[in-house]
């Protein structure tokens, strides 16, 4: 996957791929800071859509389970 940048992923909306759901819009995004790579994306929600990888409201979705970034969307593997 090509390198972004964090504020590339803001206001971009997460679509689920296995249940066509819409997640929501990117509120912010987790990185590490010695390597620049982000790690997660942070979509606010309801904790009962993923609760594996919600903290609080907030939906975190690990970098990993992202497939593909189009220019207006982003489609995750949860």
């Amino acid at each position: 996957m090509a390198e972004k940048r964090g504020l590339d992923f803001k206001h971009k909306e997460v679509i689920s791929i296995n249940e066509g759901r819409r997640l929501g819009y990117v509120q912010d995004v987790n990185a590490n800071l010695e390597t620049g790579t982000i790690t997660s994306i942070i979509v606010p929600g309801s904790a009962k859509i993923l609760n594996i990888f919600s903290a609080g409201n907030d939906i975190i979705i690990p970098w990993e389970k992202i497939k593909c970034i189009g220019d207006d969307v982003i489609l995750v593997d949860v």
